[in-house]
């Protein structure tokens, strides 16, 4: 392992378009694991717009992350929900939904979730 990595996302190792073009993930593959940062258009929500790729009836991806720019309402499974804006950290148990509020895109970098997020068979 190098002892500095400097990485840009806009030379990600892969994007994932969401569904209906409502934005999309984009991936380093690093030695600690894969770091998304994830562009969330005005309109977003999982489960119209990730759901169709997980095949699950909520997300089911653990979340830790930093809200860049824009605003995000998020609800469990059980029932609670939140709020988040910029320079907000998160962290999000499996068993969620998610969609944008406002009329600005909302960017969250994740360094625990994103690896099989909107790939296909998970959250």
């Amino acid at each position: 392992m190098a002892g500095l990595v400097t990485r840009n996302f806009e030379a990600a190792d892969e994007t994932r378009p969401f569904e209906d073009g409502k934005g999309r993930l984009d991936l380093l593959h690093t030695d600690g694991g894969a770091v998304g940062r994830a562009v969330f258009e005005p309109g977003w929500r999982w489960t119209q717009h990730v759901k169709p790729l997980a095949g699950t009836d909520s997300c089911q991806s653990a979340h830790t992350g930093y809200v860049v720019s824009g605003r995000m309402a998020i609800v469990m499974d059980d029932g609670e929900q939140g709020e988040v804006g910029p320079g907000d950290f998160i962290q999000v148990t499996p068993g969620h939904d998610a969609w944008v509020i406002g009329d600005e895109p909302c960017v969250v970098l994740d360094w625990t979730g994103f690896g099989d997020y909107a790939k296909g068979q998970s959250g």
